[in-house]
């Protein structure tokens, strides 16, 4: 049996204070939003946190209580730990809109529509999403691109594909 598609809402970040208050990053819309649909799980659903937002820090981050995390040193034992829930728990996206979890498997295809492999991961380090493209015909590994209009015009989830400008993939000589 499968387990239930779930999306992660951000990851521990560190201690905040001495009360076992711990600071996350968040990647949710709105910072406060990690805290909006209920518990939060591990990766591997072996614990789950009830998140009370303390306060907004801004640029991602928010200070967050949650009784299962008792102390300082719990808090601190959680960097990086990150958080997830079922997708179940989401709203549904308006139209035209998606979460960046729904481009993970979909088929990419250039502007002319010749297939270039698929999306394998999106990623964010602080600059910006990158999507991370695997199986692009012609080219060994993978390759990031960036999610701008530029480099990806077109998104058809309904149909599960996308379209990526080819002059995102090749690199320069």
């Amino acid at each position: 049996m499968s387990e239930a598609p779930r999306v992660c809402l951000g990851a521990f970040a560190g201690a905040h204070g001495v009360k076992g208050h711990t600071k996350i990053k968040t990647f949710t819309e709105t910072p406060d939003g990690v805290a909006a649909y209920g518990p939060v799980e591990t990766e591997d659903r072996a614990r789950s946190f009830t998140l009370a937002i303390v306060k907004v820090l801004g640029d991602g981050f928010v200070i967050a209580s949650a009784p299962e995390i008792e102390s300082r040193e719990d808090a601190e034992a959680l960097k990086g730990v990150q958080l997830y829930v079922d997708r179940s728990a989401l709203p549904s996206p308006e139209e035209d809109e998606f979460y960046l979890d729904d481009l993970v498997g979909l088929n990419v295809f250039d502007e002319d529509g010749a297939p270039m492999g698929v999306v394998k991961a999106v990623y964010n380090f602080g600059a910006g999403d990158l999507i991370e493209l695997a199986n692009i015909p012609g080219v060994k590994g993978l390759r990031l691109v960036p999610f701008t209009k530029e480099a990806v015009p077109e998104i058809r989830i309904s149909q599960k594909k996308i379209t990526v400008a080819r002059s995102a993939i090749e690199t320069p000589d």
